[in-house]
């Protein structure tokens, strides 16, 4: 259909936030249907999950958000409209599944994007929900060069948590690049990003120590966890991992958790050459900081990394594991106008959040 006889002059429902701080507020919207560009795609939205980024920007932790107010980078919809420049094809069509994530494009061409590092660390990217309005709308925008077509052989709504938790997750793990039989602590496993951290460590055939509040325990086990730490209880986090490995510690820890103690913790439990993987973003304020002592990480040979979210590569290797049924998120189905009631949830409820969008 040319952009001149599609229908403009109707009013989409979102949901934006207002008060960001510890008193956000979701309220719903109706905004214009946005038109794409040329070489845009508009994207008709059917799921969208609700991340922990989304709470931090709500809460103002993790700086500005879109001038819209409208969050969200999980999203799963069909393509409704190409722009005008654009030729229909197999691969590019209406009707077709696509997913949006946090990153929505890049330069593909400053020095991250060209140093076979890959998109997620571009100068210039765009983040879904801080410099453009995010997946809890019913129609958005994506640049075709970074369209992802996904398979429909898995339900939308399982798909949406792996667009950022799992592929976060996911790609974490890969960062580790430890040996797989190794063990490997995952701190935080009970959160949307670590329980399924867990799931793709079991799937990629570690050994899985999980840390969490006591009232996750049973949760993190069910995840396929081979032994649970019980952070609010254990008193000696670094003694219990040497109890459960017999002395050689674990290969990689992968933090999912934005608390200092957790990262403090899970360093002591890095084992000889082993990694420590950041992926939970503790807030501002020298109070979040963890204290390393450069001459452990020289004698034991340990190395401490970031990890960011995932490529559409990764995401397409992830969303294998969830076609395999590996990987099998637990989610919670609400409607858009839930989403107030049920953001404070998130990170407390043993599943991911995924909106059904009207």
């Amino acid at each position: 259909m040319p952009d001149e006889e599609y229908d403009f002059n109707r009013f989409q429902d979102a949901m934006s936030i207002s008060n960001v701080g510890p008193n956000y507020e979701f309220t719903p919207s109706s905004t214009d249907i946005p038109r794409p560009g040329p070489t845009d795609v508009l994207v008709r939205l059917t799921h969208t999950g609700i991340c922990g980024t989304d709470i931090g920007l709500a809460l103002g932790y993790l700086g500005n958000h879109d001038e819209s107010g409208i969050l969200g980078h999980e999203g799963i919809g069909k393509i409704e409209l190409l722009g005008s420049a654009l030729t229909p094809s197999p691969t590019l069509r209406k009707g077709l599944r696509v997913g949006v994530g946090w990153i929505r494009d890049t330069c593909r061409s400053c020095d991250h994007c060209m140093s076979g590092q890959g998109e997620i660390y571009c100068r210039t990217k765009t983040f879904s929900g801080v410099h453009v309005p995010g997946t809890l709308q019913q129609y958005i925008i994506v640049p075709v060069n970074y369209l992802l077509v996904l398979s429909e052989d898995v339900e939308p709504e399982i798909q949406a948590p792996i667009m950022c938790a799992g592929v976060t997750a996911y790609k974490a793990i890969k960062t580790a690049a430890a040996v797989p039989r190794s063990w490997m602590l995952i701190s935080g496993a009970g959160g949307g990003v670590g329980s399924l951290a867990v799931q793709y460590a079991v799937a990629m055939g570690y050994r899985v120590i999980g840390a969490d509040v006591a009232e996750k325990h049973a949760w993190g086990m069910e995840q396929g966890c081979e032994a649970y730490i019980d952070v609010d209880v254990e008193e000696d986090v670094a003694g219990f991992v040497k109890r459960v490995t017999d002395g050689k510690m674990v290969a990689a820890a992968l933090v999912c958790i934005g608390n200092a103690r957790a990262y403090q913790a899970a360093l002591e439990c890095v084992g000889s050459f082993g990694t420590l993987v950041c992926v939970g973003i503790p807030g501002p304020g020298p109070q979040n900081a963890m204290a390393v002592l450069p001459l452990q990480l020289i004698q034991e040979g340990i190395k401490i990394t970031g990890s960011l979210v995932g490529s559409r590569g990764d995401i397409v290797e992830a969303m294998e594991f969830v076609r395999r049924g590996e990987v099998k998120p637990k989610v919670q189905v609400i409607t858009l106008n839930e989403v107030g009631y049920y953001a404070g949830q998130v990170g407390k409820i043993e599943a991911k959040l995924v909106v059904r969008l009207p």
